[in-house]
């Protein structure tokens, strides 16, 4: 897969076409942290073979996207306490990249499907450019940073020491799905550890998690604005997600108008291969319905 280049004034966006580019436009927006490859192979080709023109790529300050180093690392602790104080960059910013994305990629508009701090920027895209948003599917997310606050089981993350090797990132991503991921599937530990490692060599800059933290952080609640979303709208959610408890999905559902609530029992805060093939389906149809 070739990987391409949108702008959006000096940042660059790496995005790259899965199948044959042909079928209805389909953007998938990564979450906090991690390169578009955390959306698996597998399940984009079964999103292509649903018929989509499927597109993912780096948010800024991840993977071969532009990583706003100048700007320097907010404090962790001014990110969770005065994240509007210390913020570079707001959601608006990461929506407006997805829309550079969908332009470079020749489309006026899409569906869009967002998962965890991606839900976020899919529902801030749908809010501010609705005409972009052919149909809205938020996965593990959250239309507020205080409501599905995480276990405190989830807040074992922050122990968790940050890597600085290959290994060591491929080490940490595993035991931090053992506490996120989905207790009713099998963990994919081989598929993690390749993912982190390359991660790792590709890009590894704290920096850039924290300023896309303090982002999400002081993205306020949009609980309102969610109110006049009319683009049909799918939200799925892991009854077992201690990262964003299962509150945030039902939070999002009731705010945005006739939106369908799909709750998985089992699943945590990731994609499990045995959902595949349903998340696709329900993807599917919300599109078919939204033609």
């Amino acid at each position: 897969m070739n990987v391409a280049r949108a702008a959006n004034g000096r940042v660059e966006l790496a995005w790259e076409r899965l199948g044959p580019g042909t079928g209805e436009p389909l953007l998938l927006v990564m979450g906090f942290a991690v390169h578009r490859q955390f959306w698996p192979d597998g399940l984009c080709e079964q999103l292509v073979d649903a018929g989509f023109d499927v597109v993912r790529f780096d948010n800024r300050d991840a993977g071969e996207s532009t990583h706003l180093s100048h700007l320097g690392a907010p404090a962790w602790p001014a990110v969770m306490t005065v994240p509007r104080m210390v913020a570079v960059y707001g959601l608006e910013d990461l929506a407006h990249d997805a829309v550079a994305v969908m332009t470079a990629a020749g489309w006026d508009s899409a569906h869009v499907v967002g998962v965890s701090m991606g839900g976020m920027i899919a529902q801030k895209l749908a809010i501010r450019h609705p005409e972009k948003v052919r149909s809205l599917t938020s996965i593990s997310s959250t239309p507020a940073p205080r409501i599905g606050r995480p276990t405190l089981a989830a807040r074992r993350l922050f122990l968790l020491p940050p890597p600085r090797t290959p290994e060591q990132a491929a080490d940490r991503i595993v035991k931090q799905f053992r506490i996120i991921g989905s207790p009713g599937f099998p963990l994919d530990e081989a598929w993690l550890r390749e993912y982190a490692a390359s991660a790792f060599r590709r890009s590894h800059d704290p920096a850039g998690q924290a300023r896309q933290l303090a982002a999400v952080m002081a993205g306020g609640s949009r609980v309102r604005a969610l109110r006049g979303v009319k683009a049909p709208t799918l939200v799925v959610h892991g009854a077992d997600d201690p990262l964003i408890r299962a509150e945030g999905g039902l939070a999002t559902a009731r705010a945005v108008p006739n939106a369908r609530l799909v709750v998985h029992t089992g699943m945590g805060h990731d994609l499990p291969e045995a959902l595949w093939p349903t998340i696709t389906a329900d993807i599917a149809t919300l599109a078919q319905g939204a033609s």
